[in-house]
């Protein structure tokens, strides 16, 4: 595979404060690279760079083969982009806006062929402005298709929709890799980004915190094992069973989930007790803390804020 977008010491200021602060990385073609960060941490800056939309201070970008800030049509030509709102004309049906928007393209996706994708087959003659939400979040995802590029940005792609259309969703996205178009994502969803993405950027302040895959970055990160199940009555106290663990104990009713750096020495401790007593631990479940506690661990650590 080549590198679709490539960047390297990317930097950009406003005055004395520099909102883009050194990045470097490359996106690959046909994989699904998200970023991820909280307000303020740069992502819309460099997307916007990416796109050609904002100038950079200092660095070397390449997109598609092209500098983004002269690339021009040529550029704009092989990508689409999904914009968190955009500004169509409400008042136009669903088909008269791809067949609006497809004029733009020398590459054309046939309007029929888009809305079915996009699941908006009985809506196709009627105005965006009777859509719902989640429906007029899925005409910027065909506005996004309509020239059919070789390169997706998607911002916040799926903001509005119930889970049965986020699904819906998450199945194209996986389409249109599996057809060899490399997407760049932001989101805030973090399920999103772990079912998604190859790879994913944490940024905080200007800065990519770590870059790899979902689970390089659970690896980087210091999340613990959790451990669950349904403490069994016994006639012992249920201290003299937990207290030697090595984690910390979280307990509801009989629900007791341990979050543990020492998942094993644990998970002995606590089967050989349930063995010795004949007892089942019912519910055990031992696994690894998702992106989301990844994602969180590292901004702490970033920020200095990470348990000694």
């Amino acid at each position: 595979m080549s590198a679709v977008i490539e960047v390297r010491d990317l930097v950009k200021t406003y005055g004395s404060s520099r909102v883009v602060d050194g990045m470097s990385f490359s996106i690959e073609e046909g994989e699904v690279f998200a970023f991820l960060g909280p307000n303020g941490a740069g992502k819309t800056t460099t997307i916007e760079i990416l796109e050609g939309h904002r100038k950079r201070s200092s660095g070397e970008v390449s997109v598609l083969g092209f500098d983004p800030a002269s690339g021009g049509r040529a550029m704009r030509d092989r990508f689409g982009i999904v914009l968190q709102s955009s500004g169509i004309d409400r008042e136009l049906s669903v088909r008269e806006v791809l067949d609006l928007y497809r004029s733009a393209y020398t590459r054309r996706r046939d309007v029929d062929e888009l809305i079915e994708l996009v699941g908006l087959d009985d809506k196709a003659d009627d105005r965006v402005s009777t859509l719902s939400g989640g429906q007029q979040r899925r005409v910027d995802l065909a506005l996004g298709l309509v020239g059919d590029p070789d390169l997706i940005f998607l911002d916040e792609p799926t903001t509005g929709f119930d889970p049965g259309a986020r699904r819906r969703s998450w199945d194209l996205i996986d389409n249109l890799t599996s057809l060899g178009r490399t997407i760049v994502l932001t989101t805030h969803y973090l399920d999103e980004a772990e079912h998604l993405a190859d790879r994913v950027a944490v940024l905080n302040e200007g800065r990519i915190v770590a870059v790899g895959t979902p689970d390089d970055l659970r690896n980087a990160a210091s999340t613990d094992t959790k451990i669950t199940f349904r403490l069994p009555v016994v006639d012992s106290p249920a201290g003299d069973f937990l207290e030697p663990l090595a984690g910390r104990v979280i307990g509801r009713s009989r629900e007791i989930e341990v979050v543990t750096p020492s998942p094993t020495a644990d998970l002995a401790h606590l089967t050989s007790w349930a063995v010795a007593r004949g007892v089942e631990l019912e519910g055990l479940t031992v696994s690894r803390g998702g992106l989301e506690d990844a994602y969180l661990d590292l901004l702490a650590q970033d920020n200095g804020e990470a348990e000694s």
